[in-house]
């Protein structure tokens, strides 16, 4: 009869979220940016306010967002990572320059479907120092872009508005099912969205103190659930919390 000790149990593995959110922190480690983390219980201040979100935005309303009892402390389970990004700028104003990404989990109030989830995950990336523009948030993502996706991937920037970033962008990437032929799943356009970015708004900087005509910024949020639905060609995000093993051990 063998020994028991000499029996080896199967090595597990990471998860595809945990790869490729340790691919993206060692992206932006290569760029100088350190990682920061923050509560997944927050308040209204730092999940909304400081973010220049206003008081009847949609995303205040319960149907996005898990407020908690009692509701007059107004604490929520946060909706994105952005609060990290003003609870870092609030315990550090004083020692700008600084550049950070944020990787964690978020909550919305909202039903689940192949491309929504009730819980996922997101990666905060924030950047304040002087005379800062969009070309420096371009080849932030770009550079970013090509080491995920490989150096012939495209990237666009369309206008769009966000509360807290001024102008604002919508970030489109190559699609990975065509390769920009086009296609059911890009709209035949031949690029898929992939996150939101832009530029800090003045009103975010002085919510925390900071002189915004000495000081800007750039932002951009992404998920990491798409980017991983991009990544390997997964078409429903309820595949990554299913717990199936025949399902993980494909990655």
């Amino acid at each position: 009869m063998s020994d028991i000790s000499e029996k080896k149990s199967a090595q597990g593995h990471l998860h595809p979220l945990t790869q490729v959110a340790t691919e993206i922190v060692e992206i932006f480690s290569d760029m100088g940016f350190a990682v920061a983390a923050g509560p997944e219980v927050e308040d209204s201040f730092h999940n909304f306010d400081a973010l220049n979100v206003p008081e009847d935005h949609p995303a205040r309303d319960m149907q996005d967002t898990f407020w908690l009892k009692p509701l007059s402390d107004k604490k929520l389970l946060r909706t994105h990572t952005s609060p990290v990004q003003v609870r870092y700028l609030e315990e550090n104003k004083d020692k700008l320059p600084i550049k950070i990404v944020v990787p964690g989990r978020v909550f919305r109030n909202e039903s689940t479907d192949a491309t929504h989830e009730a819980q996922f995950y997101q990666m905060e990336g924030l950047l304040v120092d002087k005379n800062v523009s969009v070309a420096h948030l371009k080849g932030v993502l770009e550079t970013l872009f090509k080491k995920i996706y490989g150096n012939e991937t495209e990237m666009m920037l369309r206008p769009s508005f966000f509360p807290f970033v001024e102008p604002g962008f919508e970030v489109f990437v190559t699609c990975f099912k065509c390769h920009k032929k086009g296609c059911a799943l890009c709209k035949q356009t031949g690029m898929i969205e992939v996150l939101g970015a832009g530029l800090v708004h003045s009103n975010v900087f002085k919510a925390v103190g900071i002189d915004p005509k000495k000081w800007q910024g750039l932002a951009f949020g992404v998920g990491l659930d798409r980017l991983v639905m991009l990544k390997y060609g997964v078409d429903d995000i309820r595949q990554l919390y299913a717990g199936d093993l025949r399902f993980i051990k494909q990655f």
